[in-house]
């Protein structure tokens, strides 16, 4: 039957140009986004699990961000550190040349306080974003007199829950002995040139500290004057030598945890570089594979309007009728 009120070819062929038209517009979205998943109505499951690996390699990069100025705090610390103990060799030097017989104890001494207000310079310089691991100034402070923690990771757990892993480095003072970690404490005996320790656990007859600590000025400073004796002298070197000696063994602290957090980084990125491909394999389009597929549905699309229009040509054949 041949009917001018319902074209059931041409109703036909529209439905198969709208539905071709709407598999374009996903393609051609696909293609200009670059996304397969691009929202929840694409594929839920893939798009709950790509939103949060996202989330998860933003904290990951802000926990990348947080080591690299704990990475500097550090550094500062070791070159500080290190340009301190160049210092104290100087020290040791005067010490040592003090033992000649007719030099000018009164000139070296000279000369060593000059090396004192220079390591003090050192303490109070070495600092980064407010953080200084040189001089301590407040010894019942646990941010300077404890443990440093330091972010290492993010974690997600199987259960779903997150938590920050952290480095750990103990930098707790132990009192009157040579287990001390800054420079100079003005506590005193926190700080490795500032602490009687290194002479009391010697046994000697004076409590000899390179420098006192600002708030805390009862023990002798190693001091030359024309009374200085050659026992003193002796003792004084010691005391420098076991100081320097500390210093050089938390140097090679410092860099040790140096390390650690260098290779903390390098892990991160390799952790957010392998999340961001697995981002990519769940959500990304292939850019080849939608190329193809835009032609053929373009392809459809020109034979659907042929279609619709031989369709609504067949209606024009009823005027013929009437002719």
């Amino acid at each position: 039957m041949t009917s001018i009120l319902t074209n059931a070819g041409a109703i036909s062929a529209l439905q198969t140009l709208r539905t071709l038209n709407s598999s374009m517009m996903d393609a051609q979205g696909r293609v200009s986004s670059g996304l397969r998943v691009g929202g929840a109505d694409d594929n839920a499951a893939y798009w709950a699990v790509a939103t949060t690996m996202r989330s998860d390699s933003m904290a990951l990069d802000a926990v990348s961000d947080a080591l690299g100025i704990s990475e500097s705090i550090v550094n500062t610390a070791y070159a500080g550190m290190s340009s301190a103990i160049e210092v104290m060799h100087q020290v040791k030097a005067k010490l040592v040349a003090a033992h000649e017989d007719g030099v000018d104890k009164e000139k070296i001494n000279t000369e060593l306080d000059q090396l004192k207000d220079q390591l003090r310079s050192i303490a109070s310089s070495a600092s980064f974003a407010g953080q200084n691991w040189l001089h301590m100034t407040d010894p019942t402070d646990p941010m300077q007199n404890g443990v440093k923690s330091l972010p290492a990771s993010f974690v997600r757990n199987e259960a779903g829950g997150v938590s920050i892993t952290s480095i750990k480095f103990d930098m707790t003072a132990v009192f009157d002995t040579d287990q001390v970690f800054y420079l100079v404490s003005d506590g005193g005996c926190d700080g490795i040139i500032t602490n009687s320790g290194f002479a009391t656990m010697q046994g000697f007859g004076q409590d000899w500290v390179l420098i006192s600590g600002a708030n805390h000025g009862g023990h002798p400073e190693i001091t030359l004057t024309p009374q200085t004796t050659r026992e003193e002298l002796g003792e004084m070197t010691v005391v420098v030598d076991l100081m320097t000696e500390r210093m050089a063994k938390v140097a090679s602290m410092f860099g040790a945890l140096e390390q650690r957090i260098a290779l903390s980084s390098a892990f991160l990125e390799h952790l957010s570089d392998a999340i961001g491909q697995g981002i990519g394999r769940l959500v990304d389009a292939d850019m080849n594979e939608e190329s193809t597929r835009l032609k053929a549905l373009e392809t459809q699309q020109q034979l659907g309007l042929q279609t619709l229009q031989i369709a609504n040509s067949n209606a024009e054949g009823v005027l013929k009728l009437f002719q």
